[in-house]
């Protein structure tokens, strides 16, 4: 049997100095192979100035609509924030009108452009709350990809556990949604996404059943206290699985 390759996400990278350090001790270690950036977030400086310190690890923009204020300024970014001048998760159900749709570009580029400033060759996007997976950013984010060169994306997840699995009515439309992500402007993915946890005590027999699997992971944060535990530890070597955790350039 092949190996099987596993991409360990770290997400929110320049969240805080706490996350980027638990983060940049992880890759030390060899535990996280990738990790995306909060090109608005208060530590992003550092995360960039730090990733340049792990060559072998990929680096990827978090895309963000629903926190920290946003890059941009004038009348579009102003319909993204609340009175205090942020970014908050209203974002993710306001109506999508065509100003806002605009607003939502400008500032996903000014993400990707701020990351590249900083010196990181961006190897793919995600997001933070998972915000790309909304039918309404589609588009935009194939409009980004393709400004930018950009063909590796994370999936919408794929891998739930045994005893909570996906509700019915979701599976057709993740389903048609990677299919669409993959198909349009030609993009590369893992084989499936899931939090590192739900993977880890998945079933071994399932864990196989994947060939590429992205884990996505939070070091650093507030309740993330056993998914690092787990992670820190060598948990790989005693899974017995024939795997190598890999960036996510190993996607083609």
């Amino acid at each position: 049997m092949a190996d099987i390759a596993i991409i360990v996400n770290a997400d929110d990278l320049g969240m805080s100095a706490a996350v980027n350090e638990a983060t940049c001790d992880l890759i030390s270690k060899g535990r996280v192979s990738s990790a995306t950036l909060l090109a608005n977030a208060p530590a992003t400086r550092d995360a960039a100035r730090r990733a340049a310190a792990f060559p072998g690890c990929s680096f990827g923009v978090h895309l963000n609509l629903t926190q920290f204020e946003p890059l941009t300024g004038g009348p579009g970014a102003r319909l993204l924030v609340d009175d205090r001048g942020q970014m908050t998760r209203a974002n993710e159900t306001a109506p999508p009108t065509a100003a806002r749709l605009m607003a939502i570009y400008d500032e996903a580029c000014a993400q990707v452009e701020r990351v590249a400033a900083f010196g990181v060759r961006v190897s793919h996007v995600d997001s933070h709350n998972h915000i790309h997976t909304r039918p309404f950013f589609f588009p935009i984010l194939k409009m980004v990809q393709r400004r930018y060169g950009i063909r590796r994306v994370r999936l919408s997840k794929t891998f739930y556990a045994t005893a909570q699995p996906c509700p019915p009515r979701l599976i057709w439309r993740k389903r048609a949604y990677n299919r669409a992500l993959k198909s349009v402007y030609r993009t590369g993915t893992a084989g499936a996404f899931t939090e590192f946890l739900t993977y880890y005590h998945a079933e071994p027999a399932r864990k196989r059943s994947v060939g590429c699997v992205e884990l996505m992971v939070h070091p650093g944060a507030e309740g993330a206290g056993a998914e690092t535990a787990a992670l820190d530890g060598d948990w790989l070597a005693r899974a017995g699985l024939p795997a190598r955790l890999v960036p996510y350039t190993h996607i083609r």
